[in-house]
Order: C-alpha cells, then sequence, then structure tokens
C-alpha cells in the first residue's frame, strides 16, 4: 500500500530553473566561458559540483578542486540571493493543491531535492509544514541518478520504497527512483521522463485522483 509521497523540488513543486541558469550565466560569462540554455538543460536534476564538471568539461576547463569549490560557492552565492525573490505565489501550478491533499488524506510526504538550499527554498514558499521530512543535497553523498536521496527520504518517514511514490521531472530522478525500488510519477515530455511508471505534462495534470486512479491496486 502506498502511504507516502517524495517529491523533487524544481520542476516539481516550484521552478527556480531560472535562477539557477542566470546564475551559471554570470559565472560563466565572468570566466569568459561558453554557457547556454541547451548546456543548461543538462544541469537538470544534477547536483553543483556535478553541473561545473559538466560546464567546465564543455569549455575544456582543467583545474584542481579547490578552485572548482570556489568556482561552485560564487555561483551558489548568486542563487541565494536571487531566491530571497520567491515567494507563496511561486508554486507550479497544481502542486499546492496536490500537498493540501495529500496532507489531508494523511500521507507522509518528504523532500528528495539534490539542492543544497531546498529548505530555503521551501520557506520562501511557505511550504515547510506541507512536508514530514526533508532530504535535500546536505542529507547524503551520491546524487541522483543514485537512489540515496529517495531512500534516506523513505527512511525518515519510516517507510519502505515500495510504499512510496516519487515525483520527478528530470531524467537522472526518474533513474534514481527506479535504482531504489520506488514507484514513479515523472513530470514533463516523454523524451525525458517517459521511462516513469506514469507521465504528466505538468504538475496541474498530476491529481491525486489521476495518480491514484494509475496506482490504484496501490490505494
Amino acid at each position: 500500500m502506498i502511504k507516502g509521497f517524495i517529491f523533487d523540488l524544481d520542476g516539481v513543486i516550484t521552478d527556480t530553473a531560472e535562477q539557477h541558469y542566470l546564475a551559471w550565466k554570470r559565472l560563466a560569462d565572468a570566466m569568459g566561458w561558453h554557457f547556454d540554455r541547451e548546456i543548461n538543460e543538462q544541469l537538470r536534476g544534477v547536483s553543483r559540483m556535478a553541473s561545473l564538471e559538466i560546464i567546465a568539461d564543455h569549455n575544456n576547463v582543467q583545474v584542481d578542486d579547490p578552485t572548482m569549490m570556489q568556482w561552485a560557492a560564487e555561483k551558489n552565492e548568486q542563487y541565494v540571493r536571487a531566491l530571497d525573490e520567491v515567494t507563496a505565489d511561486d508554486f507550479l501550478p497544481g502542486a499546492k493543491e496536490l500537498l493540501t491533499h495529500l496532507k489531508r488524506e494523511g500521507f507522509k510526504v518528504a523532500l528528495g531535492s539534490s539542492s543544497k538550499n531546498a529548505k530555503k527554498v521551501l520557506q520562501q514558499l511557505g511550504a515547510t509544514p506541507f512536508f514530514d521530512a526533508v532530504a535535500d543535497g546536505n542529507s547524503v553523498k551520491n546524487s541522483k541518478p543514485a537512489p540515496d536521496i529517495f531512500l534516506y527520504g523513505a527512511k525518515a518517514l519510516e517507510l519502505k520504497p515500495k510504499e512510496c511514490i516519487v515525483f520527478e521531472d528530470a531524467e537522472s530522478g526518474i533513474d534514481a527512483a527506479k535504482a531504489g525500488g520506488f514507484y514513479s510519477v515523472g513530470i514533463g515530455p516523454e523524451e525525458r521522463v517517459g521511462h516513469a511508471d506514469v507521465r504528466f505534462d505538468s504538475m496541474k495534470a498530476a491529481t491525486l485522483f489521476e495518480v491514484k486512479s494509475y496506482f490504484k491496486e496501490l490505494f
């Protein structure tokens, strides 16, 4: 039986992708690197350091780890400043409604995000009360597509993977859910999350009624 839900943050609950893009773009411009939205798409669901490695590889940049960490910190400072502008109006359509229904029906809910700023985003949204547990980039060492972050979230909820449904908008996130033995709901296009158990174009379409209809034998 399904007893819990685990949600990615960016692209599922809210969308700070533009803030991420602009922060990376400022760093890249300052360094004289090439960075555009096509490269940015490769960073979806990827940790900060792994994202920086993708950008550096694309620009044939090789430096020592301390320098990489410094650059990642600079990007994060830009991003965190931008998060101050996030408000309760920045829930993706359908996300707050779904979280409200889940809490009303007594399901356990966790966040499973690679972001180390996830708690800050939840606070800005006013979404913290919806979540019984938060698994973020500070919780585990291995980021998606490793299943660690979802396993951490399930453990915090005191549930088994097969008792949880994961909502994800990234290919690596669906891979992580599958690797951990979770049921999965993909949010986004077929080419990105079509390998999820069920896929919706948007959170607005992924209502609790629709999810229950698909996984009806598990409720």
